[in-house]
């Protein structure tokens, strides 16, 4: 039952932590909600999504992102029923020399202690499926109060000989030695413990009877003293440090995320929980047992007991895949193939990869840099809302479409308006130009799309190909997307007709993803592999576009996903909503790992994966730290919403477009 609540001090408070067990869950929410008030500015409250995405791109280690995950899931070190569980990480215990770059050196992260051992695993299910309901796998838990003090006897002696009624355990029993103690968890009938988070950590005094505790004598008459370390550490301090540099490691930093599914994600119970061999008993479980529905004293304190001494599994956190941590792009390291992040390798040479890493080298020069973000320009030139921004290859011209049903195109060089075109009376809503320079495509409130010739200066084509306005539109590679509110995406080859004859393009509709609402914007991933779309309602959908089939399916956001933009190298979503929020997805599991609140809804937006420059509601351009989910910069800009932006591939130039009918030419100054 939920009843202990824990106070963490920041560390310039002079207080120390406070943990406090009560005996109703109403004693406890009441004396939360009057802390939450009295410290209402003071108090943060964190989901494992606000850690996931700092994990996932670096900005925090693989022991601190445990150690958080540990906390949300109500484990606490000033609770031994429910002390933090850290897995097994290192295998080898037997060579002279640690070496992080072979995979045999690590323990498979895929599989429950229990399952590491193929002949062990083996008796258990025959056992399991012989078993009546309730079925279990293992009868002994990975965490417990005996297995927390079994590694902590030497520093905290006083609790083992309350739990073991005055007396230590049997001298061979103890925490001897590294390598006896994993070859147990491997081979031994009973014992499928993991590790707490002492192995990861500076204070090696726990290895070390330094008490002088008279722990017995082994069969082999020698004393229990220190724990005996593996031959590849000089000392508890330099196993510490060694066991740390495992736990950071590119391998585990590849795996960790299958050993979070089995303790804290989806493959913690039900059938996912089978299949992964990860069924422990039903009383270990939160939930498992009603003890408010016992009404037999001895039989509540009997259950009690056995709950609390025996183990209990930490509270889920997660119900579908946990995302990858993203592992920057060096050899991977794998056990199989099926357990590791393929990368694509392909030969480059010395001239091209040097071009590639300045170029990269100066996008996060200017990311870096992007709250220097200055006006150079703006220019009233339509009449009523800018939707859309499209820009030529070298910067000259820049086209925009608007609400007043007209589609510019302005120079730069003489600044001034040099083509305006009005296709219907109804407004257009975004625009973008063909690889070329040489066709402008623009989607319009009329249902239609129009291709409009920048040599010729007329209207080319067009394309009736929706039943209700169309939003957005996407091109790449003779494929055109377009999002419209009559709730459908369509797909369609575009084959250009022939420019001096009077042939037309023909177009024909490969696929149609259709949706329950309005789609309000959509986003092609770099491989043009992932389409996101965005409805009025709030869902966010991941569809497959070679199979035109639905990844994923999000209601993030309460009303309409105004904008939704892959990351850079397409392992996230953020999308922007008219109800004051950024959502981050991850693209391959399809779960929600961010969530920021704004003051105000963002119109639009551009990002690198990790900071976001965004236009407002109220004009204003913002500049975010994601990761830290606070505004940076902010840039005065328009006198009414920011419906629209562009930025160029050096992301060192931008352009937006307002509500106020101007368009603001921003220059970054180092």
């Amino acid at each position: 039952m939920p009843l202990g609540l824990e106070v963490f001090c920041t560390e310039n408070d002079l207080c120390s932590d406070i943990y406090l067990k009560f005996y109703n869950c109403q004693d406890r929410d009441e004396l939360y909600f009057l802390i939450a008030t009295y410290i209402e500015n003071h108090i943060t409250e964190h989901t494992a999504e606000s850690y996931m995405l700092q994990w996932q791109r670096g900005h925090i280690s693989n022991y601190q992102y445990l150690l958080h995950l540990n906390n949300l899931a109500d484990r606490s070190c000033n609770d031994l029923s429910q002390y933090p569980v850290f897995p097994w990480i290192i295998a080898d215990y037997s060579s002279s020399v640690l070496d992080l770059t072979k995979p045999e050196t690590f323990r498979d992260l895929s599989k429950p202690i229990g399952a590491l051992n193929k002949e062990r695993l083996d008796r258990l299910l025959t056992r399991y499926q012989e078993m009546p309901e309730p079925k279990f796998m293992y009868g002994s838990h990975y965490s417990s109060p005996g297995y927390v003090l079994f590694y902590l006897v030497r520093v905290a002696p006083e609790y083992m000989l309350c739990l073991q009624n005055g007396k230590f355990d049997h001298a061979d029993r103890m925490f001897n030695s590294l390598a006896e103690t994993w070859k147990n968890c491997l081979d031994g009938a009973t014992d499928f413990k993991e590790l707490i988070p002492e192995f990861y950590e500076n204070d090696s005094s726990f290895l070390v009877n330094s008490l002088k505790l008279d722990l017995g004598k082994r069969q082999g008459g020698k004393m229990v003293e220190d724990v005996e370390l593996p031959p590849w550490a000089s000392g508890p301090d330099d196993f510490l440090q060694k066991s740390q540099e495992a736990l950071e490691s590119q391998y585990v930093s590849e795996h960790l995320h299958e050993w979070i599914d089995l303790v804290f994600g989806y493959k913690q119970k039900g059938s996912e929980a089978v299949a992964a061999h990860n069924v422990f008993h039903p009383l270990t479980y939160e939930g498992g047992v009603d003890l408010n529905s016992i009404m037999d004293p001895n039989e509540k304190v009997a259950l009690l007991t056995q709950i609390l001494e025996f183990g209990q599994t930490p509270k889920q956190l997660f119900t579908i895949r946990h995302p990858r941590r993203i592992i920057p792009k060096l050899k991977s390291l794998s056990r199989t193939s099926s357990h590791s992040v393929s990368i694509a390798e392909s030969p480059v040479s010395p001239n091209e990869e040097s071009f590639e890493d300045l170029t990269e080298e100066s996008i996060t020069l200017a990311w870096n840099n992007i709250a220097k973000l200055k006006l150079d320009e703006q220019y009233k030139i339509h009449k009523e809302a800018i939707t859309g921004i499209a820009v030529t290859c070298n910067g000259s011209s820049v086209f925009t479409t608007s609400q007043d049903s007209t589609l510019k195109m302005f120079s730069k060089e003489s600044k001034t308006i040099q083509r305006s075109v009005s296709f219907s009376n109804m407004a257009l809503s975004s625009c973008l130009i063909l690889p070329g320079d040489t066709t402008v495509i623009s989607s319009s409130w009329d249902n239609h799309i129009y291709f409009y010739s920048v040599a010729f200066g007329r209207q080319q084509d067009i394309l009736m190909g929706h039943d209700d306005a169309v939003s957005k539109i996407c091109w790449h590679d003779g494929r055109l997307y377009s999002a419209s509110w009559d709730s459908t995406v369509k797909v369609w080859h575009c084959v250009p007709g022939e420019t001096l004859s009077n042939k037309k393009h023909h177009f024909e509709l490969l696929a149609e993803l259709e949706h329950d609402v309005s789609v309000n914007t959509i986003d092609l991933n770099a491989a043009n592999t992932i389409l996101a779309s965005g409805t009025k309602e709030g869902t966010i959908s991941l569809w497959d576009v070679p199979t035109a089939t639905v990844l994923h399916q999000l209601p993030c956001h309460s009303g309409t996903v105004f904008d939704a933009a892959f990351s850079p190298d397409s392992r996230h979503l953020l999308s922007a909503g008219e109800d004051c929020c950024f959502k981050v997805i991850d693209v391959q599991t399809g779960m929600l790992i961010s969530s920021v609140t704004t003051d105000e809804p963002q119109r639009c937006f551009k990002w690198d994966g990790n900071t976001i420059l965004s236009g407002s509601q109220s004009g204003e351009l913002l500049i975010w730290d994601l990761l830290g989910g606070k505004i940076i910069e902010r840039i005065k800009g328009h006198t009414g919403a920011v419906m629209s932006m562009w930025i160029n591939e050096q992301c060192n130039s931008v352009i937006t477009g307002g509500e106020d009918k101007q368009i603001m030419f921003w220059k970054l100054q180092y």
